[in-house]
């Protein structure tokens, strides 16, 4: 996988996704492991500019990630890919949290 290097620019065009998640207690690896399975799959699809699953340093139950894309329909087709659909599926029953907030840039950089 080719490390994503990107302008200012670049930075705000597209449609940015942050989600918070937080594990339930004795699920943060698994939580882990399964997001780290994501990342590869997921920046190889075409309406990825990045996916960047985050953890806290003071709270391992607690993860952020940040997504990238070139626009809503990358967004759209992420959630309809095999690897997003079986991820979600083990991934969720391990959560006790989860919140999904899209942004678009409104300023130009």
């Amino acid at each position: 996988m080719q490390k994503a290097k990107f302008t200012a620019v670049e930075m705000s065009e597209g449609i940015v996704v942050a989600i918070m998640i937080e594990a339930k207690e004795g699920q943060s690896e698994a939580v882990a492991g399964i997001l780290e399975g994501l990342v590869a799959p997921t920046m190889s699809e075409p309406g990825v500019k990045l996916f960047l699953p985050c953890r806290s340093p003071t709270n391992p139950l607690s993860f952020f990630i940040f997504e990238l894309y070139v626009d809503e329909a990358g967004w759209s087709a992420h959630q309809s890919t095999a690897h997003f659909k079986e991820a979600i599926e083990d991934l969720l029953p391990r959560l006790s949290k989860r919140e999904r907030v899209p942004f678009v840039p409104f300023a130009t950089v």
